[in-house]
């Protein structure tokens, strides 16, 4: 393993074997924490939760994770923070690095991780930046298609398996879509169904990657009834009225908000072995009466997610742990951002 620190910063820095090592790390989490409910592995270290945006099940999970690990956890808002006083994000990250072991990060600007991975001297884990991405969600989206779907009889890492993975909605601003895009793409033969409002279709770069890729991308070309029968997953976002300039403009996408839903009716049209996921919150793009169906699988998502975090929380606490053993005066120094994923 390289002598260097390492963060997690986009779904881009991942190779097909890191995926897989992160989804068999966290199913070990999962049987794990079923057995004992506390490790004291990690127990001393510190995880700082630094949100400058809302977040329910992020920052719940990661602290989640961080305590079944035996961490400590400092969860921090911007509000209680001295960047209402005009500190910048980088000094705010060098101050939290002087008593943790690790900075996870939620910031409305897009490329705010990379800026403050450059900035830290501990790992730097991206909880979101603005509409740029979103790299450990995409990770626990990953492992609960693996998990779903090989119910199923699929399995996504042979070359011979087929999916069809329809996004709906926000596809424009949904950092979740854009991570997890990619990832996908590593690890499938994958058709990719695009549907949502023409102003918020999904970067033309991302679908250019993934058709570069030898995958199928299909943009808008069919409603959400004719892609239901074809889908194995359909992935729900919703209209992100944060992201819009004007309330004018969020009415306008919204007022054909039913091309972009589903409810029992609809479901109707899908396969039977189909999961619908959604990163979630949702508001009406999912109607309640689809949480009864057992291919509701969003709420099993959100659980995976506290296992997926712990398999990402363990990975780089080694790494930082390792520096210190290997070289006490790295710790004291900046960190330079790598563009690997280091085996533990």
């Amino acid at each position: 393993m390289k002598n260097s620190l390492h963060h997690i910063i986009s779904a881009s820095q991942f190779k097909k074997s890191d995926v897989f090592r992160y989804i068999a790390n966290a199913r070990r989490f999962r049987t794990e924490s079923a057995e004992s409910s506390v490790s004291t592995r990690f127990q001393g270290k510190t995880v700082v939760n630094m949100f400058y945006e809302p977040s329910t099940r992020t920052n719940c999970s990661f602290q989640a994770a961080a305590h079944k690990l035996g961490c400590n956890v400092i969860s921090l808002t911007e509000a209680a923070s001295s960047s209402k006083k005009g500190e910048s994000l980088e000094d705010t990250i060098r101050t939290l690095g002087c008593y943790a072991e690790a900075i996870v990060l939620r910031h409305p600007e897009r490329g705010a991780a990379h800026r403050a991975a450059k900035a830290s001297r501990i790992p730097i884990i991206n909880a979101g930046d603005g509409n740029g991405e979103h790299p450990t969600q995409a990770l626990l989206d990953v492992y609960t298609i693996y998990e779903e779907l090989a119910a199923f009889g699929l399995n996504i890492d042979s070359p011979l398996t087929e999916i069809t993975v329809c996004f709906v909605g926000d596809l424009k601003n949904s950092r979740t879509v854009h991570s997890l895009v990619y990832l996908l793409g590593l690890l499938a033969n994958v058709r990719f169904i695009f549907l949502s409002p023409k102003s918020l279709e999904i970067p033309q770069m991302l679908a250019d990657i993934q058709i570069a890729n030898g995958h199928q991308v299909l943009i808008n070309t069919m409603s959400l009834d004719e892609a239901l029968p074809l889908c194995d997953v359909l992935y729900m976002t919703r209209i992100q009225k944060e992201r819009f300039a004007t309330e004018f403009e969020y009415e306008t996408v919204m007022a054909n908000r039913r091309d972009y839903s589903i409810d029992g009716e609809r479901m109707e049209r899908a396969k039977q072995q189909m999961i619908v996921m959604h990163p979630l919150p949702r508001l009406d793009e999912i109607a309640e009466e689809v949480d009864k169906d057992p291919r509701a699988a969003y709420f099993r998502q959100v659980e995976n997610g506290l296992y997926m975090r712990m398999a990402i929380l363990e990975q780089l606490l080694e790494i930082h742990a390792s520096i210190y053993v290997d070289n006490p005066m790295h710790a004291n120094s900046s960190s330079s951002l790598s563009g690997e994923q280091h085996n533990t």
